[in-house]
């Protein structure tokens, strides 16, 4: 069943007062928020997620309420892993760090505004072709295959079409001033260079969207349920960017996880589009009748699972790494001597008294072998 009509209104309009609040504290304070504030605005975020879930739950149902927190940690680890493309992005256009909290903030209701638009046309496209879900399904795992080569994120942003078409005709300033558009140099009047990291933004939030939105529908087709789950991923979205700063680099194994997740969300849809089956060229048009549904705790379980293991191989990963350098690195006192063929060292030739004594004649000895 899905949730009464005033549950839904009163939800969406008290969501939609809690994001004009936050733009409200953008426009008055364009600064960089201290890391305990960012905290403490992903932790309410967070806890304000679960709490409406655990309120779904009780209102329609344990598995709306189970599909809207698989929904939501999902959109949630993409959200994560697109923060990455912003990195790339304020980094590329050299954007000053004042700055940064607005632009993830036009950045983060561009994206709300085309995740509902796609959104509206998924959800009439389900209603009115089954078929649809093949080939969400095919692109979810389509995606899944690229994320498996994550070696992009390495680079440096790569412009797009749009992008260098307005930096060569529009007229912009060399220099930023603050959150300004437009800047009065002498007697001209110039575009700021955040207009431009405006449009790379919302052109990269739109193939976000293109992304994440077959994946959400593969959990869940109640678009109410759709569009809350993207809307709390995207809440705090700008807090958490403050609040894991140099952690993005450290989740290197991420980018695999979301595309088993993806993956596996693909071929969940795959069978669900099979069991519904009504082209005619599949099974006559029939329902397969062996195609399993896959449950939505069994996806849940799926979810959680895998981003939990995804973040403690990371960390493992980064700890092994850090122990290997530290191993690597020349000990204070021990020159760093190549090691030639054919010649022992004085350890080896005479032993721990033979080592001392070379030890304490070193300074008369010349220059390391080379």
């Amino acid at each position: 069943m899905s949730a009464p009509l005033w549950f839904q209104v009163t939800s969406l309009t008290i969501l939609a007062l809690l994001l004009l609040i936050d733009v409200a504290l953008v426009v008055r304070r364009p600064r960089e928020p201290s890391m305990r504030e960012a905290a403490t605005w992903v932790l309410f975020y967070v806890s304000l997620a679960v709490a409406f879930g655990g309120l779904l739950w009780i209102m329609a149902g344990s598995e709306n309420g189970a599909a809207f927190l698989a929904g939501w940690i999902t959109e949630y680890s993409l959200s994560v892993d697109n923060l990455f493309v912003f990195v790339l992005i304020m980094s590329r256009f050299s954007v000053p760090r004042r700055a940064q909290q607005t632009v993830l903030m036009v950045g983060i209701v561009l994206s709300l505004i085309l995740r509902g638009g796609c959104i509206l046309l998924g959800a009439a496209a389900i209603e009115r072709y089954s078929w649809v879900y093949y080939l969400f399904g095919a692109f979810l795992i389509y995606t899944a295959v690229g994320l498996m080569r994550p070696e992009d994120k390495d680079g440096e942003f790569q412009e797009n079409a749009l992008v260098r078409r307005a930096r060569r005709i529009l007229p912009l300033a060399e220099d930023y001033d603050g959150v300004r558009i437009v800047i009065r140099t002498g007697a001209r009047r110039l575009l700021s260079p955040i207009v431009i990291v405006f449009l790379a933004i919302g052109t990269t939030d739109l193939l976000f969207a293109v992304d994440s939105i077959p994946a959400i529908f593969g959990l869940s087709q109640d678009p109410f349920i759709v569009f809350t789950a993207t809307l709390f991923a995207l809440m705090g979205l700008r807090q958490l960017y403050f609040l894991l700063g140099g952690l993005l680099s450290r989740l290197v194994y991420l980018s695999y996880g979301l595309a088993v997740i993806l993956g596996f969300i693909g071929v969940k849809l795959v069978l669900e589009a099979l069991h519904t089956n009504e082209l005619s060229f599949i099974n006559s048009g029939e329902h397969v009748s062996w195609a399993p549904q896959v449950p939505i705790w069994a996806s849940l379980a799926v979810i959680v699972g895998v981003l939990s293991l995804t973040a403690a191989a990371s960390l493992l990963a980064e700890r092994f790494a850090v122990r290997r350098a530290a191993n690597a690195a020349p000990r204070p006192g021990v020159p760093n001597i190549p090691a030639v063929p054919g010649v022992l060292e004085a350890s080896d030739r005479t032993g721990e008294s033979g080592s001392a004594e070379a030890s304490s004649a070193s300074p008369a000895a010349g220059p390391p072998l080379r």
